[in-house]
């Protein structure tokens, strides 16, 4: 399974590279997304930073794009690129009062 999350990482960074699209961090600590709201640009990539001593999963559901990770350990990261324009709430399915807010231009 961590092998596929890395391969999947690989691939979203790649994209987000080809597009020219920078990469930001996203803490996840305290059951909580730091910062809790974020704009970025499209093909910008979110790299979620597990730094809680509990799993967590990155959940991204609407009707223009949709992210769902495998469970993320602590210590690993998840990359989510944002390739269109829009306001897209982020999730945790193990602990869902874990609210991202990303504004993409």
């Amino acid at each position: 399974m961590r092998i596929a999350i890395l391969a999947c990482s690989v691939t979203l960074l790649a994209a987000a590279a080809a597009n020219g699209g920078q990469v930001q961090k996203i803490v996840q600590s305290g059951r909580a997304f730091q910062p809790a709201e974020i704009t970025i640009d499209a093909g910008d990539t979110l790299r979620f930073d597990n730094e809680d001593d509990f799993i967590h999963q990155i959940f991204v559901d609407s009707d223009v794009t949709k992210f769902d990770s495998a469970e993320q350990p602590p210590g690993e990261d998840v990359d989510v690129t944002f390739p269109v324009k829009g306001t897209f709430p982020v999730r945790c399915h193990i602990h869902p009062k874990m609210l991202l807010t990303v504004h993409v231009k």
